[in-house]
């Protein structure tokens, strides 16, 4: 049986194709014809799922000499976990353990470096990578005939145009115009028109409003919408590729400092969904607990809510499809302005002084705490929460990642330093900063669901989904069930040997 055999039993495998992006036979012999000469044209070749969750299979070779941040087509053999700041290849996911001294908890937090992606300096150029390469191998994407459009709220459009980029396509970038300057410095780089950067109404929690521009695009049959929050490409790279990482991380630090601990927590937030999937693969192995994060201004999953918030990177106002929510055991909420102040105490000398000088922190610390960006800081912040909430201790350790650097948000820091402090950080202001958000965490916007939560969180996707976006009901009622997951997951070997068999196609026409 194929892995869309397993799911067409019960539903549409036109649907299963085009709007959820889950084919595993060729869709398209022309379109599939025209990618393999183009990838030909341009010395291309696609790195397996395989090879980007096991990157020691990956021969030195391929990226030798290659700037990690050059629009070169090696440089998708870096869309992995295991790379340091300058490109080069690590053992082990770089990675910082938090310690009690700044995170008050005696529970290790464990998180994962995300802004060593090449590129973008962001994990997001993965989430595009997984939700591009099964429409290429599978002819439903034709490079010279289609724009690739990645509706975003930042990050994963930038990892699109990225990738398109790598594989001789035109990208289309569309994001809220609210959003960090430094993400539109990077487009304005990299696009091959400034048209394509559509810019939408409003900031982070202005989905909806991608969403329609998107809809008003694919009137237009030369553009091909890759939605993150709906492509289960996503869900399928992270659990294949971020997971093992993660697992990986863990498994370093247990057998050389911690041997003691297990692997209690996972938090993450939501965004579009994909990262979040890292966690059905942990608790898969190790029975690990996973945390939706998401901003307290905008409490969606907490109270169907809404709202605005600063968090960039976790947009929200709605369920994302391939979020599996019924897998999912706890939900946190995180105040923005937690975020947007522990950035400025975390990158400014008067700051970092009081953290050394107050709190102990190492010159190695401080400086690892400059690669957490807005949804970094949130994710550590709600595994405080979470340690609180469930009551864990020395041998809980709880991991997460950090989305982006802060090296992303220079210009909203200035926001908020003339905002928040007049302009005047002082010491005084980072004790209170500290105190506030790192020495007092509580459990307030959290909930340790019960069968009732999920299905009520669940059920909040009907009105995105079947209602606005017209996903067939008996696709968005198979979700429920971990066995549609499961066979989601089914695809993933299928893909890498399309992905075999495509290169092997471009080889022989290279030659």
């Amino acid at each position: 049986m194929t892995a869309t055999s397993a799911l067409e039993s019960t539903l549409d495998a036109t649907a299963l194709q085009e709007q959820l992006g889950l084919a595993d036979k060729i869709v398209d012999a022309k379109s599939l014809e025209n990618s393999v000469r183009r990838f030909a044209e341009k010395n291309i070749v696609l790195p397996t799922f395989g090879e980007l969750a096991e990157p020691h299979r990956i021969p030195a070779s391929r990226t030798a000499g290659v700037d990690k941040n050059a629009a070169d087509p090696r440089n998708l053999f870096r869309v992995h976990w295991y790379n340091n700041l300058d490109g080069d290849k690590v053992e082990v996911p770089d990675h910082v353990v938090l310690p009690s001294s700044i995170t008050g908890i005696e529970s290790p937090i464990i998180v994962v470096f995300g802004d060593r992606f090449p590129m973008i300096t962001a994990h997001k150029v993965l989430a595009a990578y997984s939700c591009f390469v099964p429409r290429v191998i599978t002819g439903q994407f034709d490079p010279t005939r289609h724009r690739a459009v990645w509706p975003s709220t930042g990050n994963y459009a930038r990892g699109g145009i990225a990738i398109s980029t790598l594989m001789g396509s035109r990208g289309v970038a569309v994001l809220p115009a609210g959003m960090s300057q430094e993400r539109f410095d990077w487009l304005d780089k990299w696009v091959s028109d400034p048209s394509d950067i559509v810019r939408t109404a409003g900031t982070e929690s202005n989905v909806k409003e991608i969403y329609d521009a998107c809809n008003e695009m694919a009137k237009d049959p030369g553009n091909f919408i890759l939605n993150q929050f709906c492509e289960f490409g996503n869900h399928a790279g992270h659990y294949e590729v971020t997971g093992r990482a993660l697992a990986h991380a863990f498994e370093h630090v247990k057998a050389n400092w911690y041997s003691d601990i297990r692997l209690a927590a996972f938090t993450s937030a939501t965004g579009s969904a994909g990262t979040i999937a890292a966690g059905d693969r942990l608790k898969d192995i190790y029975g690990t607990k996973i945390v939706a994060v998401e901003a307290l201004e905008c409490p969606t999953m907490l109270e169907n809510g809404f709202g605005e918030h600063n968090i960039q990177g976790i947009g929200d106002k709605h369920i994302p499809l391939i979020h599996n929510v019924m897998n999912t055991d706890v939900v946190v909420g995180v105040t923005d302005r937690a975020t947007d102040e522990l950035d400025v105490l975390f990158n400014t000398p008067v700051g970092q002084q009081y953290l050394s000088q107050r709190h102990g922190i190492s010159a190695e610390l401080l400086d690892a705490l400059t690669h957490f960006g807005f949804s970094a800081i949130c994710n550590v912040i709600a595994a405080i929460k979470t340690a609180k909430l469930l009551g864990y201790g020395a041998n809980d350790a709880i991991v997460t990642i950090a989305t982006d650097g802060s090296a992303l948000y220079p210009s909203e820091r200035v926001k908020t330093l003339a905002q928040r402090f007049k302009n005047n950080f002082t010491e005084i202001d980072a004790a209170e900063v500290f105190s506030e958000h790192l020495g007092h965490v509580g459990t307030d916007g959290t909930m340790d669901c019960t069968a009732l939560d999920k299905n009520r969180i669940f059920n909040l996707g009907y009105y995105t989904w079947v209602e606005q976006q017209g996903t067939p009901f008996e696709v968005f009622e198979a979700r429920r069930s971990q066995s549609f997951w499961r066979s989601v997951r089914a695809y993933t070997p299928v893909w890498d040997e399309l992905i075999t068999e495509f290169n092997a196609r471009v080889a022989k026409i290279s030659q």
